[in-house]
């Protein structure tokens, strides 16, 4: 249960629903909505253990669950509604080992947060646009817009200011918490000393976090084509490719990618960002049959750092930014036709030995994962076998 959702709209619901929900359950979804896009969740029904709400509950935060203010927590009463201050929310439900309900169920959908200033977060930097109608209403020059640092000038245009700001320079702030790595910067009116922020005479602080959990995936399958493709739920930038030998030089770009049993399969992450400040390392990788479902019919290659399969090797890398690794083609339910391969990388900070970036292999769960550290999960594929049967590996 739980998981990242990005859809404009949806809805949630606990367990089994509308039958009652397992007992011991901890789910967490993660509402992430276009920029400038805010998140409203309203709460169609309700049905737990009442009273003070410390066995089964729902909890509601502004943000990432760990580093948020909690928006609410309930287990029964009337059916609220909450409204993000930014483009995320999470939502957690927790049951204990006792008694069982029908849970709950919520709609949730985006909304505008307001055109005065938009805000992207892009692999290299922050894109700010502030409206120049906007300056004008509070009776600013848009010339006299500027950064902390005011080297880093905007590009004025007839109806905005536009700036790009770099996640390593002009005065951008560099913090660390328990969900992201947050870069922030300041723009300024800098004749009247008021600042700018969606609300009138403020500094306008502009912020990009980049969240620890993200999946992008790389899928292979058994009807030789390759179809890498990359998204993001977090807004780090990673990307898998399939390379055609240990050197690393020569990336697999064709279609079909036809391989035989027990070929060495040569992969490499790449983080695409402008922090040189960051180290990317393989955490887990599972497969697969099933590209929804990495459970029931799961074959770990590497989990917490630890190799689980005998071919899972690694190599050393020209940058922090690039992780490299491989493993053989293995036959995996050949029933199945398609084997599906998910990655969790793991982004530190450069240099923090303490981190499991540095450490290695653990036996840690994934959210002891330290302050420093984001992870970013990663599917690719499809790839498949020359000829019939699949990939493998015993469950």
């Amino acid at each position: 249960c739980g998981g990242s959702v990005s859809d404009s709209s949806g809805v949630l619901q606990s367990p089994n629903y509308p039958g009652n929900y397992p007992n011991d359950a901890d789910c967490v979804w993660e509402i992430q909505v276009e920029n400038n896009f805010r998140v409203t969740l309203t709460f169609r029904d309700i049905a737990m253990q009442s009273g003070t709400c410390q066995h089964d509950y729902i909890e509601v935060y502004d943000g990432p669950l760990h580093s948020s203010p909690l928006l609410g927590r309930f287990c029964s009463g009337s059916f609220p509604t909450y409204v993000s201050s930014s483009n995320m929310m999470s939502v957690r439900f927790h049951s204990d080992s006792r008694y069982s309900f029908r849970g709950f169920q919520a709609h949730y959908s985006s909304i505008p947060a307001g055109h005065n200033t938009t805000i992207q977060c892009l692999p290299d930097y922050m894109h700010v646009v502030v409206s120049r109608n906007y300056l004008r209403s509070q009776g600013y020059s848009a010339q006299r817009v500027t950064l902390k640092d005011s080297r880093c000038r905007p590009t004025v245009t007839s109806r905005e200011v536009v700036f790009n700001i770099p996640y390593n320079g002009c005065g951008t702030i560099q913090e660390e918490n328990n969900d992201t790595i947050n870069y922030s910067n300041t723009i300024r009116v800098a004749s009247s000393g008021y600042i700018i922020k969606r609300k009138k005479n403020i500094n306008f602080h502009v912020s990009c976090k980049m969240l620890r959990k993200s999946w992008q995936q790389v899928m292979y399958a058994a009807e030789d084509t390759v179809d890498v493709s990359e998204y993001q739920f977090g807004r780090y930038d990673m990307n898998i490719t399939f390379y055609d030998s240990p050197a690393f030089l020569r990336q697999v770009r064709g279609s079909p990618y036809y391989i035989d049993l027990n070929q060495n399969l040569y992969l490499q992450a790449c983080l695409h960002s402008s922090d040189p400040n960051l180290k990317v390392v393989v955490d887990t990788c599972v497969a697969s049959p099933d590209p929804r479902d990495f459970n029931t019919l799961a074959y770990y290659l590497v989990r917490n750092g630890c190799p689980r399969d005998s071919s899972y090797a690694t190599y050393s890398s020209p940058s922090s930014h690039f992780a490299r690794f491989k493993f053989n083609a293995f036959e995996f339910m050949s029933r199945h036709p398609s084997v599906y391969l998910k990655c969790q990388m793991l982004v530190c900070r450069l240099g923090d030995y303490s981190s499991h970036c540095y450490r290695g292999c653990s036996s840690r769960a994934r959210r002891d994962t330290s302050s420093a550290e984001e992870e970013v999960d990663v599917v690719v594929g499809p790839l498949q076998l020359r000829g019939a049967g699949a990939l493998s590996g015993s469950t």
